[in-house]
């Protein structure tokens, strides 16, 4: 049966590293159907309006969505896409790989953060001159889905589950997260630790081997993802996916690099990597792994694009990926 994928690039090197992962998932032989739609800066530009409806009922149509990255309107573009698949779990692998110059070789962190709600929910508000307020959400049920999603993922994937929260000074809302957590980690008879968010954040940095799946509300997943991008060598080999109950949105953590972009340099791997993802959300596990172990055989042995000290461009490293598939 034939997989429909949506394909939106975006901005900057969202039009170079989306097709790259394009090429890789072709590279795989499984039968998807790649369909192209417009979002981002550009579009914007030329149409008055950064997210197409014919662009929203792609995405909400397809199979699947692979998306790039988008600019000044990013928050206009993704967490709209993110909720027409319906997205409730944001998972953000970061993994150090061989030949990659990492802080902590041995780091293998996954973010799953909650997706829907929290700081994100955009209820803000101007209450008089000079004053402004953020609304900060946070539901029963949103914290238990997010929840069941994490010892799901931490229960196939072999990992511990550490709970990143701040209830030590939002009580009722955190605290509120923390009770849903437990009350889902005592119906599966599962064992977690938690942390505040600072002080995991400093743990993370001295110490990233003690932790496997770390489930967050909304902006603290944020944080403290892109922080792990720094231990494994940058937000070039960082994936994501936005996992809804039928459908998915999967993006390279990067944003748009501006400074590079259109110069053939960025790096694909964290849009292949996304890719990875998305072969297996549609249950292509195996294919998933064949990607994922010839993204490493390259980044172990080259070629290596300027951000991790090497001199190739973003095709180079595409067709080695792909020669690795073969």
């Amino acid at each position: 049966m034939t997989e429909e994928v949506a394909v939106i690039e975006g901005d900057g090197i969202g039009r170079e590293v989306v097709p790259a992962a394009v090429r890789v998932l072709e590279a795989t032989e499984v039968d998807l159907s790649f369909v192209e739609g417009e979002a981002g800066d550009a579009v914007a530009d030329e149409r008055g309006e950064p997210l197409p409806e014919e662009t929203r009922d792609l995405a909400a149509g397809a199979d699947a969505t692979l998306f790039g990255a988008a600019g000044e309107t990013a928050a206009d573009v993704i967490l709209p896409l993110r909720e027409v698949v319906g997205s409730f779990a944001n998972v953000r692998p970061a993994r150090a790989y061989p030949g990659v110059d990492a802080l902590h070789p041995g780091t293998d962190l996954v973010f799953v953060r909650e997706n829907t709600e929290g700081v994100y929910a955009g209820i803000e508000s101007e209450i008089t001159d000079g004053v402004t307020t953020l609304t900060r959400v946070i539901t029963e049920e949103a914290s238990r889905r997010i929840a069941e999603y994490g010892f799901e993922y931490a229960d196939a994937n072999g990992y511990d589950v550490t709970v990143a929260h701040k209830a030590n000074v939002m009580r009722t809302t955190d605290g509120q997260f923390l009770d849903a957590v437990a009350a889902v980690a005592d119906e599966r008879c599962a064992d977690y630790d938690t942390a505040l968010m600072d002080a995991l954040a400093t743990h993370l940095v001295m110490d990233p081997d003690e932790y496997g799946v770390v489930v967050c509300p909304n902006l603290a997943g944020d944080v403290l993802s892109d922080l792990a991008a720094g231990l494994v060598g940058g937000l070039g080999l960082l994936p994501s996916a936005n996992v809804g109950e039928d459908n998915a949105l999967f993006e390279p953590v990067h944003g748009t690099a501006p400074d590079i972009a259109g110069r053939g340099a960025a790096n694909p791997t964290a849009a292949i990597l996304s890719g990875a993802h998305l072969l297996e959300f549609l249950g292509y596990d195996r294919e998933g792994d064949r990607v994922r172990e010839a993204v490493r055989a390259v980044l172990s042995s080259g070629p290596r694009t300027p951000d991790l000290g090497g001199d190739a461009g973003t095709d180079a490293v595409t067709d080695a990926v792909v020669d690795h598939l073969d």
